[in-house]
C-alpha cells in the first residue's frame, strides 16, 4: 500500500458547448443541484458550472467549462470513456429508464454488470453517462480479502446476446414517471471509466500516485477482447463509495482521445487539506511526475498531472468548500467570482449569456 491514499473523487470536469443547455439537462432532467455558477479562472469569459448535492460535497461534483465553438471531441486512449452516477437500486434504475425515454433521451440498458446494474445515455453535447446501482458490489465473484488478485470472467448470463441479458435489458418501469422522486436521487460519482494501454503500468502508477488498490481484473462485457480493471480506495476491507476508477485496456496503436465538447477535461481526486496536497506534490515530483504549481480555485486548491497515457488528473483539497462565499440556501443562485475578478464583474457579466 502506498503511503499516500486519496479517499476518492473530488470532482470531474467536462466540456460544454452551451451553458444554458447544460444547465437544463443536468438540473431539470437529471435533478442535480446547481451549486455554483462561476467562470473559468484561466478564461473568465467562459462559464464554469458546478452541480452536486446541496452542499457541493467532494465526490458529488460535476463541473463544466463552457467553451463555445470548440470542436466536438472523441473518446480514446488517455481520455474518459464515461462518467457513472450512483442510484440506490434496480427499481430506481427502471424509473430512470422510463423518465429519460419519455423525455426523448435514448437509453441503452439496463445492463447486468454483475457488480451493479446500469443504464447508458449521452448528454446534449455527447458526453457518455451511466447511472449505476449501489450493489451487489465487488465481492460477488471473489472474497473481500483477495479483491483484484486474479482475472475473473463475467457470467455467461451477463454477456450481450444471451437470453438472460436480453430479457434484463427489456425491463422498464411499467408506468410513466411524471416527476423525479426521492428514491431516484443520484448520489454522486459511482465510478469513472477511462481508456488506457499497458494496464500493469497504470496499476503501478495509480497505486503509487494515489494509493488506490486494484479491486478487479476482468474484461469488458461488451468486448471480451478488452481488459477492464478497477481501482478504488479501501477502508476496513470495503470499497469506499465515490472512489472507483476503471480502465479499459486498448492496444497502443488505437486512436488517442481528442479533447473538445462532449468530453471529460480532467478527473480530480481528494486531499484532506493543503498540507496533505503539498506532501503529495513532493512525492509525485520525486517519482518523476511533472506536477503543476498549486493553483488557487477559491473553493479548493489544485495540482495537476497526467497518468502514463496522458489522462489529466488533479488532486484538490476538500476545503474551504462551495459554501465559503455563499450561504447554503443561496448556492448557485448568482454569478460567484473570486476576489481578484470582482473588479471585472460588469465586463464578465456582459460577455456571459444569462442562465435561466
Amino acid at each position: 500500500m502506498a503511503t499516500f491514499e486519496t479517499r476518492g473523487f473530488h470532482h470531474v470536469s467536462m466540456v460544454s458547448g452551451d451553458a444554458p443547455r447544460t444547465l437544463a439537462f443536468y438540473r431539470d432532467t437529471l435533478g442535480l443541484g446547481l451549486i455554483k455558477q462561476t467562470v473559468n479562472y484561466d478564461d473568465p469569459a467562459a462559464y464554469h458550472l458546478y452541480f452536486g448535492d446541496h452542499t457541493g460535497s467532494p465526490g458529488t461534483l460535476l463541473t463544466f467549462f463552457e467553451w463555445k465553438g470548440l470542436p466536438q471531441g472523441r473518446p480514446g486512449i488517455g481520455g474518459v470513456h464515461h462518467v457513472a452516477l450512483g442510484v440506490a437500486d434496480k427499481a430506481a434504475l427502471l424509473k430512470w429508464k422510463r423518465w429519460l425515454t419519455d423525455r426523448g433521451v435514448p437509453v441503452t440498458g439496463p445492463k447486468n454488470r454483475g457488480y451493479f446494474a446500469s443504464l447508458y445515455f449521452t448528454d446534449p453535447d455527447g458526453q457518455i453517462l451511466e447511472i449505476a446501482t449501489k450493489g451487489p458490489g465487488y465481492t460477488i465473484d471473489e472474497p473481500a480479502e483477495s479483491l483484484g488478485s486474479t482475472v475473473v470472467q463475467p457470467a455467461p448470463s451477463q454477456l450481450e446476446g444471451s437470453p438472460e441479458a436480453d430479457a434484463f435489458e427489456r425491463r422498464t418501469h411499467p408506468e410513466p414517471v411524471t416527476s423525479l422522486t426521492p428514491d431516484m436521487a443520484l448520489d454522486g460519482i459511482h465510478h469513472i471509466s477511462s481508456i488506457g494501454t499497458r494496464l500493469d503500468r497504470l496499476h503501478a502508477f495509480y497505486q503509487e500516485a494515489l494509493g488506490l488498490v486494484r479491486i478487479k481484473q476482468t474484461v469488458n462485457q461488451d468486448d471480451l477482447r478488452t481488459a477492464h480493471h478497477f481501482w478504488a480506495h479501501l477502508e476496513h476491507g470495503m470499497v469506499t463509495p465515490r472512489s472507483s476508477m476503471t480502465v479499459f485496456g486498448w492496444p497502443p496503436n488505437y486512436k488517442y482521445t481528442a479533447g473538445g465538447v462532449g468530453q471529460t477535461h480532467h478527473v480530480a481526486f481528494r486531499a484532506r487539506d493543503a498540507e496533505e496536497q503539498a506532501a503529495w506534490r513532493e512525492h509525485l515530483i520525486a517519482n518523476g511526475v511533472a506536477v503543476s504549481p498549486v493553483m488557487e480555485r477559491n473553493y479548493f486548491k489544485s495540482i495537476y498531472f497526467r497518468d502514463p497515457d496522458g489522462l489529466l488528473l488533479e488532486i484538490a483539497t476538500d476545503g474551504p468548500g462551495c459554501d465559503s462565499d455563499e450561504a447554503l440556501d443561496q448556492l448557485g443562485k448568482r454569478l460567484a467570482l473570486p476576489a481578484w475578478l470582482e473588479g471585472e464583474r460588469e465586463q464578465i457579466e456582459r460577455e456571459l449569456v444569462p442562465l435561466t
